[in-house]
């Protein structure tokens, strides 16, 4: 286990919902949809499932929450470890260049497949980190 993932799952020490919903997100949008792009297809990379939007994404956290209302914690983290560690070997397969060279893959539309797993990854782990922060505040 990463140092990154091992951190953010120790940072997880109760039983609530928010933080089971926000690493639900996590493996279910970011990372699953990084594995699942089925490199080399002609189409661009969403993050999004084809019946969503960015403007309604509402919609969709609204599902993974009914998906996930029975997913015990432990699990929601387990699952989203297997997926970083999915994430990491894939870009292990990737040379330099076709990880950071614009453009290099159609698929990847105008920027280069490193961002996609930065933002699978790091990018998304310190927005979760974040959000479960904020709500720690907010139930004291």
């Amino acid at each position: 286990m990463t140092a990154n993932i091992r951190y953010f799952c120790q940072r997880i020490k109760f039983f609530c919902t928010i933080p089971k919903i926000v690493l639900s997100l996590l493996y279910d949008i970011f990372t699953q949809s990084l594995i699942n792009t089925g490199h080399g297809s002609a189409s661009v990379i969403s993050f999004l499932p084809p019946d969503y939007s960015w403007k309604t994404y509402g919609a969709m956290n609204v599902e993974i929450w009914k998906r996930h209302q029975n997913t015990p914690l432990i699990t929601a983290k387990q699952l989203l470890q297997d997926s970083h560690q999915k994430v990491m070997s894939m870009a292990d397969k990737f040379t330099h260049e076709e990880l950071f060279t614009k453009k290099y893959f159609p698929w990847t539309g105008t920027t280069d497949l490193g961002s996609y797993f930065v933002s699978t990854t790091a990018s998304h782990y310190d927005w979760t980190i974040k959000k479960i922060k904020l709500h720690c505040k907010k139930v004291g």
